[in-house]
């Protein structure tokens, strides 16, 4: 009977996801149907899979999909204002005729934030920024999510809240972890900057490749021998300089602070300065919209919806205008309108998280799909590096539509099974980073990815098409460098 209900399952994941993949069903249409299909086959009730998967399922990613809402709100704002416009135009300018360096500088700042950074709140809050910027030079849609994508995967790869799991799961120390971690940031950089290069070269940018080449390998020589000093400093020398990055991000943040409250007084004089005027003019202020929320997250540590409503208000008093209400109010409705697509897509990977890992509250026997999948994941653990490498790096695409290698799906569960099977704890974490890279910027089913799409008007499969050569390769080179290091 297992037998048949996995055989079922599998048929049905599979069927699912190569139509995804090839276009011939929408995701809005086949992840519901993904979710509902799925547990009945694995022996759960229709009732049940009703309550706990549909019902439930489609509320799981609230948080995600109502930050979303109120981060279209402030874009469609900007745009209405003319602010958005004027940003694309001004960059334009100042970037000039050099995309690649543009796009390279951009790729290093949205990793920087994304050390420290998390969530969907704090995507949009960047993307609002970043996005403009790399269209004003030229790029195409297409190039600008994958760039945003690689840049967030990097600043993930590298974030210590990310390491969590493999302290408490695995009993990784962090001197185990850190290694690996930057072996990953370096693989996925150097592909990171391949990417860049190929996609200007797509879109019809007339590079200067020996520039290029020469540029590129000055960068990563700088990146490895810095992460060399770093490698060789004692704790005492690593705890004195990250206590002083900590107290000069403690100056700059008061800075910050003060110059947000001076810009928001600025404002408001403006807005007051404008009731009587017919002239659409653009203060200065008005171009920090963007930059407000995210500063309250990083310096205030405020909730993110509560940031995007602050960001509201101060884009609304510094592009005041006569009759602003309404064009404000126009753009709250027209910014639910806009993200609905991403909002509905998320329905369904609420309830596929569900169909997959169970609803929130115990169930007893364990939730029959994990129970289903478990002695079948148990099979694949590896006897040596050259396997570990072949099989994972042909089943990397298993991370996609919330598979058994997604993190953020079956993963974390696999990892407890191949821990309790004997395999080495440093090998199940070179395992999840680099098949992470696949599911961090390839797949559909991630909410930012989902976002991204929408916001750049493309389809979330084509962005799939268009990385996952790039990524794939990564797991490949990423499994590699973990099987050199974990099997000995």
């Amino acid at each position: 009977m297992e037998t048949i209900q996995l055989f079922a399952f599998l048929f049905i994941f599979l069927i699912m996801a190569v139509a995804m993949f090839l276009r011939k069903i929408p995701a809005l249409i086949a992840l519901p149907l993904m979710a509902f299909l799925i547990p009945p086959v694995s022996g759960v009730s229709v009732a049940d899979t009703m309550q706990f998967v549909i019902g439930e399922g489609a509320l799981k990613l609230h948080n995600a999909y109502t930050v979303a809402l109120f981060g279209s709100m402030l874009s469609i704002l900007l745009q209405k204002t003319g602010v958005a416009e004027n940003m694309i135009k001004q960059g334009a300018e100042l970037a000039g005729d050099n995309p690649w360096t543009i796009s390279v500088l951009m790729l290093i700042l949205i990793t920087l934030l994304f050390t420290t950074l998390g969530g969907l709140g704090a995507i949009i809050m960047v993307a609002t920024i970043v996005l403009p910027i790399l269209s004003s030079v030229g790029l195409s849609a297409m190039s600008v999510v994958g760039i945003f994508l690689i840049g967030l995967s990097m600043g993930g790869i590298m974030n210590a809240g990310n390491w969590a799991v493999y302290v408490d799961v695995m009993g990784l120390g962090i001197d185990e972890i850190r290694p690996f971690a930057l072996v990953m940031f370096g693989i996925t950089f150097i592909m990171g900057l391949c990417y860049i290069t190929i996609q200007l070269y797509r879109d019809g940018h007339d590079l200067p490749f020996k520039k290029i080449i020469r540029n590129s390998l000055f960068t990563i020589g700088i990146l490895v021998l810095l992460f060399l000093l770093y490698g060789q400093l004692n704790a005492d020398w690593r705890q004195w300089i990250e206590g002083g990055v900590k107290r000069g991000l403690y100056g700059l943040k008061l800075l910050l602070g003060l110059f947000m409250a001076f810009s928001f007084l600025l404002s408001l004089k403006f807005a007051v300065s404008q009731r009587s005027n017919t002239l659409h003019k653009i203060h200065w202020t008005a171009y920090l919209s963007p930059l407000i929320p995210l500063l309250l997250i990083l310096i205030f540590s405020m909730n993110f919806i509560a940031a995007f409503i602050c960001g509201l208000i101060y884009a609304y008093f510094s592009t005041y205008r006569k009759g602003h209400l309404n064009t404000f109010i126009g753009a709250v409705l027209e910014g639910g309108g806009v993200v609905m697509p991403a909002v509905v897509l998320m329905f369904g990977i609420g309830m596929l998280l569900n169909a997959i890992m169970g609803p929130a509250q115990s169930w007893e026997g364990g939730w029959p799909v994990l129970t289903l999948l478990r002695p079948v994941m148990s099979q694949l653990v590896p006897q040596n590096g050259l396997i570990y490498v072949v099989l994972f790096g042909i089943a990397a695409p298993l991370a996609l539509y919330r598979g058994p290698l997604n993190v953020w799906g079956m993963g974390y569960g696999l990892a407890a099974v191949f821990l309790a099977s004997g395999m080495h704890p440093g090998a199940i974490m070179g395992l999840l980073m680099a098949v992470g890279q696949v599911q961090g910027i390839s797949d559909p089913t991630n909410t930012h990815n989902v976002w991204l799409a929408n916001e750049m008007q493309v389809d979330v499969q084509k962005v799939l098409w268009n990385t996952i050569p790039f990524t794939w390769v990564v797991a490949f080179i990423g499994l590699t460098a973990s099987a050199l290091i974990f099997f000995k």
